[in-house]
């Protein structure tokens, strides 16, 4: 006989958990977004604040050390910038992933059961 309560629990356990899901993917989402926005908004305040003391330099040598220093932070925020992304999308992976764990557990051991 077929339980239809138990069924409609079921199904709104799934789907409560999916939403739940959906839910943390969206804010990772956002997370990465403010991210790449706040780091765009910051290179150009740099870039604006290098020419400026560019055309401010009186010397050959002051443009060398100018542009120099611009590089080397440049690069550094750059690589600062990428491993922050880089762990924000592993984390929405981990996220995404998460409800097809114990699925995905399951069939595993029933094949490992299976090819015994």
């Amino acid at each position: 006989m077929f339980n239809f309560d138990e069924a409609n629990r079921k199904g709104k356990e799934a789907l409560d958990a999916a939403l739940y899901n959906y839910s943390d993917v969206t804010k990772k989402f956002q997370a990465i977004a403010t991210e790449t926005s706040d780091y765009s908004k910051k290179s150009v305040q740099e870039l604006t604040s290098f020419w400026e003391s560019l055309f401010a330099a009186r010397s050959i040598e002051a443009v060398y050390e100018i542009q120099t220093r611009y590089a080397k932070s440049s690069y550094e925020s750059f690589i600062a910038e990428a491993t922050k992304l880089s762990e924000l999308y592993t984390d929405l992976a981990k996220t995404a992933y998460k409800p097809y764990e114990a699925p995905i557990a399951k069939a595993s051991a029933l094949v490992a059961t299976n090819a015994a």
